[in-house]
């Protein structure tokens, strides 16, 4: 088949930062006028991917010699290459030897971090929250050439909502944003600047900054520790009364056992061994409820391990592309001597805490979810996505599941599934395209050729996919 010459967009191998210092609003309401960058460029026309292994997102037989067409960014047809018709007039893309599949979504994200070392360095380093407008647009990009089209940052100051504004009108490259602001606890997080989180007293204040921060643009709630019972009731009954959902950060049973009781949609990192394994009990009732479970798995028990072993994986090139040189060399100061760092003083009793507490939650049947916890400490954007997914996999899940989970689960967990999560017709075109089968090898997800958000493609730097040599790569000059 021949490709007709199609212009990919660009990412911009430097972040762009705002140019001026104005107060946050300020910043909102002349964003665009402060930032010069080129529009984004979208095909035009049908587009037909044609010639891949197509998973759609459910637990579903995959389609071989499949292909999916998309116009306006709104899929229009999916199936094998035998019953689609393809337009006559379409871009044809052939991308045989490789799996398509929906946009993965990412249920746990920091887009204010990049996997530095230390928190406490980290934002000693950015001076607080001064420089957040510099780092959050280098997250945005790796999360999306890693083929993260959807995420959820669960924990930031509410400038975040000026990147997502410049993502949504194409002026720097990032997945689409869902944002829960600041956590709300009752425990004050000394390393972190106080713009994070809200702190609270009573009840009666927690119900009132749940629908603070829902004002202020709050896709969901996030709790984080300390809260009483009713305080979690309080907090849910707030955000409820709004249509929001509440996810609470958990370790400790006591604490899952007032979310359970309070109402608490989501549970995030439970099973994680941050703690020993819970009781058949608990684990249970959770499988029982229907809780969506998001467990985030992967980012000490597998990346720390996987580090010590193949510590080249810090050097990647792309890293140094993507950051100005000041922000690259503290990154990569920070992982001298990592196995001494605070955030890993407790690998090695997660890590034996994993074989049990890492499977509970599978074994017992409970609705997973797929999140990261990126960027934390040595699990950065670009490979954090495929390294949870494995975990996932290493843990009981097969990889149907687990792709499954962080497509369609995940976009019915966070609300968004009558716009993505699968590839159906009348969709939203956010599509993945890796080389290799992640039905044989889920770590084929780290072999990202292409992405498409709302049909916009971007090549990666290393696709081996034929397409005009004139198109625009992740790091074109």
């Amino acid at each position: 088949m021949t490709v007709k010459q199609l212009t990919i967009r660009r990412l911009w191998p430097r972040p762009l930062t705002s140019t001026s210092r104005m107060s946050f609003f300020y910043v909102l309401l002349f964003s665009l006028s402060l930032q010069t960058t080129a529009a984004q460029v979208e095909p035009k026309g049908t587009i037909a991917l044609v010639g891949a292994q197509v998973l759609d997102g459910y637990e579903s037989t995959p389609i071989s010699d499949g292909v999916v067409v998309y116009q306006a960014g709104v899929i229009t047809a999916v199936g094998s290459v035998a019953d689609v018709q393809i337009p006559a007039n379409a871009t044809v893309i052939d991308v045989g030897g490789h799996t398509l599949l929906p946009g993965l979504i990412d249920s746990h994200v920091h887009v204010d971090l990049i996997g530095h070392g230390s928190y406490e360095r980290y934002y000693a380093f950015l001076g607080g929250d001064e420089r957040l407008d510099e780092v959050m647009p280098i997250a945005a990009k790796q999360m999306l050439r890693a083929g993260v089209t959807t995420a959820l940052d669960l924990g930031a100051p509410f400038e975040i909502l000026n990147v997502r504004r410049k993502i949504d009108s194409g002026q720097i490259p990032g997945p689409r944003l869902l944002v829960s602001g600041p956590w709300i606890t009752r425990v004050q997080y000394d390393t972190i600047p106080d713009s994070y989180e809200v702190v609270i007293s009573s009840p009666e204040e927690g119900a009132l900054k749940a629908l603070e921060l829902i004002d202020r643009g709050a896709d969901v709630i996030k709790t984080w520790e300390g809260l009483t019972l009713q305080d979690y009731r309080a907090i849910v009954g707030a955000a409820h009364s709004c249509g929001i959902k509440v996810h609470a950060h958990l370790y400790d049973p006591e604490a899952i056992e007032m979310a359970i009781e309070a109402g608490v949609d989501v549970f995030q990192h439970v099973g994680s061994a941050g703690n020993p394994p819970y009781e058949n009990a608990l684990i249970n009732t959770i499988a029982h409820k229907e809780i969506p479970v998001v467990q985030t798995i992967s980012h000490r028990v597998w990346v720390y391990p996987s580090t010590v072993a193949f510590p080249s994986r810090l050097q990647r090139a792309e890293y140094r592309t993507d950051m100005p040189d000041d922000i690259y060399e503290e990154f990569m100061d920070s992982f001298q001597n990592f196995h001494q760092l605070p955030y890993f003083r407790n690998a090695a009793t997660e890590i034996r805490n994993s074989k049990q507490s890492a499977r509970q939650f599978i074994e017992a049947g409970a609705r997973m979810g797929v999140g990261t916890d990126a960027a934390s400490p040595l699990n950065m954007h670009l490979e954090a996505i495929w390294r949870e997914m494995s975990a996932l996999v290493d843990s009981g899940m097969t990889p149907i599941q687990v792709i499954s989970a962080a497509t369609k689960t995940n976009a019915e967990i966070l609300g968004v599934f009558a716009e993505r999560g699968s590839l159906e017709r009348g969709k939203q075109a956010d599509i993945l395209v890796v080389a290799g089968n992640p039905l044989e090898d889920i770590e084929a997800l780290g072999r990202v050729a292409l992405v498409a958000k709302g049909g916009v493609l971007w090549v990666t730097e290393n696709s081996t996919l034929q397409i005009d040599d004139k198109v625009n790569h992740f790091n074109s000059p």
